[in-house]
C-alpha cells in the first residue's frame, strides 16, 4: 500500500522549488508493523544555510504581493488537501499510528486551517487612531517580519504544520520547515501540495534531520527572526535561552498534564466518553491528553466500574483497520518511557486497576503497543500525576469538594488543557475563571481544539504565544506605528501639544 500512494522510496528536501537529495538518510518505520516505510535525509547546517539564502531573497518578493493574493494560495491548499483527504489520512496513519479516523481529523484541521488563514488575507488588520495634534494621522500595521522557522513534533505532523507555516505565509514571511524524522511524510506532500498551488519558489522549504542539527542550525542562524516550537519542555527551554541570547522571537508550545474533573452531579455516561477519548486517542500521545482525573469521592466508585466496562471494549491495532479505537506507540522509546512509568506509579502506592503492560500477541508482535491503563488512589503530589507521560495513562484522584478539585488542577508545571463534568452553571462559571490552562472544556474532555480559537497554554506548557486562531498571526508580524503628518510644519508629539 505504501508504494501505491507514496510513490518514491526515499525523500528528498526541498528547497527553492526544487527536491534536492540528501547525502544520508534514516528509515521511517511504521510504529504498527515494524516496517520501513520510506527514507528521510538527515541533513546537515549547510542545507540550513542553502534554504534561509533563497528564503531570503523570496521573501523580498513575496512581501510584495498583496496580502489578499497571497491568501490565495491558502485556498487552492486547502481545495487540494480536500481533494486529497483519504491519501493524506492513509500516509498520515503508515507514518505515526494513530487510527484512520483520527487522521481524516487531523487532516481537516489543515484543510480547515487553510481556509480560516486564507481569510486573514483581507483582514490582517491594524488600526487607525485619532492623533494628538492637528492635520497628523495616526495608524498601526502588521509587517511580515521575514524567515521564519517553524519546528514540529510527530503526532500532528500536519495539523501543527498548518498552525505555524499558512499564517507565516499569508502575513508575507518565507518558512524553513524541519518535520520530525519519525514522520516526515506529511511535510513532503504538503510541500507539493504548495508546490500544485502556486506558491513562489523559496517561499517555503522543507529540510528534513535531526534536532541536534537542523533544528540547532536553524536557531543559531542570524537570519530566521522567528522560531515557532512544538515539542518537549527540556528541548523547549534550551530553544528558547538560545532565541534569547540572539534576541529572536520565539515561540513554544511544550505539553501538558491534563486533568478532568468529574463532579458528584456530572453524567458519568459522557464523563466516560469524554475520559476515554482525551486518554487514549492517538493512544495518548497527545499534548492534550488527559493524563489525570479528578473525581469526587462521593462517585469515585461508579466512575471506576464505568471506566473499566468501556476500555475493555477498545480494540488495539493497526490503525488502517476502521474497526480499531487505539494504535500503536510511535518507538520503542515511547513505549519504555511509558513502561517507567507504570513502575513509578506501582512504587509510589497507586492502584493498578488495568492494563499496565505492553501487547505482543499476535499481530501486535512486530509493533509498539501498550494496553490502555488506569490507576486510581492516587495522590496529587504523585510522580504519575504531575509528569508528562505521553501514553495511554490516566490516574485517578479522589477530592472531597469543587474546590479542592480546582486546587489538585492547578497544582502541576503544566497549563494547557483541563476539563469539567458538572450541571451546576455556578461551578461552570467559576472553573472557566479558576483553572489555570489555556483551554477549559465543560463537559467535554481535555482535546479538540478548533483552528479559529488560540491554542496553546501557561505555566511549563509555553511562553505566552498561541498557535492558531487569529492570535498565531502576532508570531509571525512586527507591529508598525505609522503617522502622517500634513501639517507642513515641524510637530513634535507632546511637547507640542497645547495644557
Amino acid at each position: 500500500m505504501t508504494d501505491v500512494l507514496l510513490k518514491t522510496s526515499k525523500l528528498e528536501n526541498y528547497l527553492n522549488g526544487d527536491w534536492v537529495e540528501g547525502e544520508k538518510s534514516t528509515p521511517v518505520i511504521n510504529p504498527a508493523t515494524g516496517e520501513t516505510v520510506v527514507e528521510v535525509p538527515l541533513s546537515d547546517a549547510a542545507t540550513v544555510n542553502e534554504a534561509v539564502n533563497v528564503a531570503k531573497k523570496a521573501q523580498k518578493e513575496w512581501a510584495l504581493v498583496p496580502a489578499p493574493q497571497r491568501a490565495e494560495v491558502l485556498y487552492r491548499v486547502g481545495n487540494i488537501m480536500k481533494e486529497r483527504k483519504e491519501r493524506l489520512s492513509k500516509l498520515l496513519t503508515m507514518e505515526n499510528g494513530k487510527v484512520l479516523e483520527e487522521a481524516r481529523g487531523e487532516v481537516q484541521e489543515g484543510i480547515d486551517m487553510a481556509f480560516y488563514m486564507a481569510g486573514e488575507g483581507r483582514r490582517l488588520f491594524g488600526q487607525t487612531t485619532p492623533a494628538e495634534l492637528k492635520d497628523k494621522f495616526a495608524m498601526s500595521v502588521r509587517s511580515p517580519i521575514g524567515v521564519v522557522g517553524i519546528i514540529t513534533p510527530w503526532n500532528f505532523p500536519i495539523a501543527i504544520a498548518t498552525w505555524k507555516s499558512f499564517p507565516a505565509i499569508v502575513a508575507g514571511n518565507a518558512v524553513i520547515w524541519k518535520p520530525a524524522t519519525e514522520t516526515p511524510i506529511m511535510a513532503y506532500e504538503l510541500a507539493k501540495i504548495f508546490e500544485e498551488a502556486g506558491l513562489p519558489k523559496g517561499v517555503l522549504n522543507v529540510v528534513f534531520g535531526s534536532g541536534s542539527t537542523v533544528g540547532d542550525a536553524m536557531v543559531h542562524h542570524d537570519d530566521i527572526r522567528v522560531i515557532s516550537f512544538t515539542g518537549s519542555n527540556e528541548t523547549g527551554r534550551h530553544i528558547a535561552g538560545e532565541c534569547g541570547r540572539q534576541l529572536k522571537k520565539v515561540s513554544l508550545e511544550m505539553g501538558g498534564k491534563n486533568a478532568v474533573i468529574v463532579m458528584d452531579d456530572a453524567d458519568l455516561n459522557l464523563a466516560v466518553e469524554g475520559i476515554l477519548w482525551s486518554a487514549f486517542g492517538t493512544s495518548g500521545q497527545r499534548c492534550t491528553a488527559c493524563s489525570r482525573v479528578i473525581v469526587h469521592e462521593d462517585v469515585k466508585e461508579r466512575l471506576e466500574e464505568r471506566l473499566l466496562v468501556e476500555m475493555e471494549k477498545l480494540t488495539i491495532g493497526n490503525g488502517l483497520d476502521e474497526s480499531i479505537k487505539v494504535g500503536p506507540i510511535i518507538n520503542k522509546a515511547g513505549l519504555d518511557k511509558i513502561k517507567n512509568y507504570i513502575e513509578i506509579g506501582k512504587n509510589e502506592g497507586a492502584k493498578l486497576l488495568a492494563g499496565g503492560y505492553e501487547l505482543t500477541d499476535g499481530d501486535l508482535s512486530n509493533g509498539h503497543y501498550f494496553a490502555p491503563t488506569l490507576f486510581t488512589d492516587a495522590t496529587a503530589d504523585m510522580r504519575i500525576a504531575q509528569e508528562e507521560i505521553f501514553g495511554p495513562v490516566v490516574s485517578l484522584i479522589p477530592v472531597k469538594s469543587f474546590e479542592e478539585a480546582i486546587e489538585v488542577n492547578n497544582g502541576v508545571t503544566y497549563g494547557l488543557s483541563s476539563s469539567i463534568f458538572t450541571n451546576d452553571a455556578n461551578r461552570v462559571f467559576k472553573a472557566q475563571r479558576d483553572l489555570d490552562t489555556g483551554i477549559v472544556y465543560v463537559n467535554a474532555g481535555t482535546t479538540g481544539a478548533e483552528i479559529h480559537l488560540p491554542f496553546g497554554g501557561s505555566k511549563g506548557t509555553g511562553n505566552g504565544h498561541r498557535d492558531s486562531g487569529v492570535q498565531a498571526l502576532d508570531v509571525f508580524t512586527e507591529w508598525k506605528a505609522v503617522y502622517v503628518d500634513f501639517s507642513g510644519k515641524l510637530q513634535r508629539a507632546q511637547i507640542d501639544v497645547d495644557e
